[in-house]
């Protein structure tokens, strides 16, 4: 699933929630969005920056959620990953017991883990973060790096109904 898919079917809600995190956490980034989304459309960033967040915020997913805006909308996950969910992100790694940065970077994928420890790490997840959120991580995880196949989470996500978008 592309990073436009996945605005195409997060809930309001939690694209709020991600739109509130930026425009808050990470300026420079929810400002330079505001500008290309607008590009993308003929508009000047500053029509899109006055309308009220109650309409900002569906434009903006709608936006986004376009297959023009997925390099867009990949930048901004992971910005809002590695920003306001680090606690999540590490937990996976260290789940898998992957060697990380404290942020949950890393620098080299490792070969794909057995299934097992993958649903072990997924499930420990589920228990401790919103759904949702787990889902749209291990969407973006796996499709971050086209170089690193992981057979077993594709299955997992086909088979847990709670990472469904």
């Amino acid at each position: 699933m592309r990073s436009h898919e996945i605005f195409q079917r997060i809930s309001p809600a939690l694209a709020a929630q991600i739109f509130t995190f930026m425009q808050t956490e990470q300026k420079p980034v929810y400002k330079a969005a505001i500008q290309g989304l607008a590009n993308h459309r003929n508009l000047r960033g500053v029509f899109i920056e006055r309308k009220p967040p109650v309409e900002r915020f569906p434009w903006m997913q709608t936006a986004l959620a376009r297959s023009v805006s997925d390099s867009l909308a990949s930048h901004f996950l992971q910005a809002w990953l590695l920003g306001a969910n680090k606690e999540m992100l590490c937990d996976f790694l260290d789940g898998l017991e992957v060697k990380h940065d404290d942020d949950g970077t890393v620098e080299e994928l490792p070969a794909a883990p057995p299934k097992e420890k993958i649903a072990a790490a997924v499930s420990k997840l589920l228990e401790k973060y919103p759904a949702e959120t787990v889902a749209v991580y291990l969407h973006a995880f796996r499709d971050m790096d086209s170089t690193v196949q992981w057979p077993a989470l594709n299955e997992i996500l086909a088979e847990e109904p709670r990472l469904k978008l």
